[in-house]
């Protein structure tokens, strides 16, 4: 049997309760878009599976709970991503504020190198906006980050987005995939689907498309 992907990612979605960040996964995972807002409990996640360079990348996609008395939760997950999304709502300036502590965040728990991608999401909603596009890339450049606007009601950068983090984490782990093709399972595959097995909700307890 043809193998399904050559390697496993973990990515993970950071940002204040509200800005969208479950609407963004199930856009990308699912094609979905669902209006109705019921927020993330603790930690959930997707799959997808995408090509990459010629490579088949599993992307194991986190989906955090965005509310302070859940983040002692999230926070264990940070050291376990290859890649991060931080997420604020155009239309809110306090959660476009709040990138700077979720980046401090990052910084502490996170491992060294791992790749981090800003979004500005509900680039829809521009009757709403309160934080102008140039801010956003102006606190990307501060971080050295890649920016993007999105939304994932009209699918606006949904699919670039995910598919720079992925190459950027591709890019990162460069020297551990050369042996992509000569070895069965390397160590760090063989245990990232060592641990998928063992994510809590499991591919039983398929995650529900509401943010």
């Amino acid at each position: 049997m043809a193998k399904q992907y050559d390697v496993l990612f973990r990515l993970l979605l950071l940002g204040d309760s509200g800005v969208g960040k479950t609407c963004l996964l199930c856009r990308f995972t699912d094609s979905e878009f669902h209006p109705a807002h019921i927020s993330t409990i603790g930690v959930d996640f997707k799959m997808k599976t995408i090509e990459v360079d010629g490579i088949k990348v599993r992307i194991q996609i986190w989906d955090t709970a965005g509310q302070e008395r859940y983040q002692t939760i999230t926070k264990q997950y940070y050291r376990r991503a290859q890649g991060i999304f931080l997420v604020y709502d155009i239309s809110s300036e306090r959660s476009y504020q709040h990138i700077v502590k979720w980046a401090s965040d990052v910084d502490e728990y996170a491992p060294d190198g791992v790749q981090k991608i800003l979004i500005g999401n509900k680039a829809d909603e521009e009757h709403k906006r309160q934080v102008a596009k140039e801010q956003g890339l102006q606190l990307a450049r501060e971080y050295g980050m890649d920016f993007y606007e999105t939304s994932a009601c009209s699918n606006l950068n949904i699919k670039e987005s995910f598919t720079r983090l992925t190459e950027l984490v591709l890019q990162a782990h460069r020297k551990e995939l050369e042996g992509l093709r000569t070895a069965t399972a390397p160590p760090e595959l063989a245990q990232l689907e060592e641990d998928e097995q063992q994510t809590p909700g499991g591919h039983d307890n398929p995650k529900n498309c509401w943010c």
